[in-house]
């Protein structure tokens, strides 16, 4: 059984990074054709993807996020972790990190932070 366990601060300042990192239990980062994605909820909207880094390491992101967006992983610790520049209170949510397949769907989910983007 895989899980997965997000940390990091829950209440980030404007123009400050969020970080958050993920932690993964039960499955390696590196089993081939496995996907481990960042998705968002802002309050009162849908899931937001943010991007994905892939069993290989190369990360993928939401176009619209692209610029101030980095996903990155440390295959000791098993672990991938987001950071997001320049936040703003847009960027308050619940995020998530999950395992997704290689037909996109997701098999496993954190249970969901919540990071509050304000002064």
């Amino acid at each position: 059984q895989v899980q997965l366990q997000e940390s990091g601060p829950g209440l980030v300042k404007p123009s400050q990074t969020l970080s958050l990192t993920c932690t993964v239990s039960g499955g390696s980062i590196t089993t081939n054709d496995y996907f481990w994605a960042w998705i968002r909820q802002p309050p009162g909207n849908g899931l937001e993807w943010i991007g994905y880094i892939d069993f290989s390491g190369s990360p993928y992101y939401r176009p619209s996020l692209k610029g101030r967006t980095s996903i990155s992983r440390d295959t000791s610790a098993n672990h991938f972790s987001l950071q997001l520049n320049s936040a703003t209170p847009e960027d308050s949510a619940v995020y998530y990190c999950a395992k997704m397949s290689n037909t996109w769907t997701m098999e496993y989910w954190s249970k969901g932070t919540l990071v509050t983007v304000s002064q």
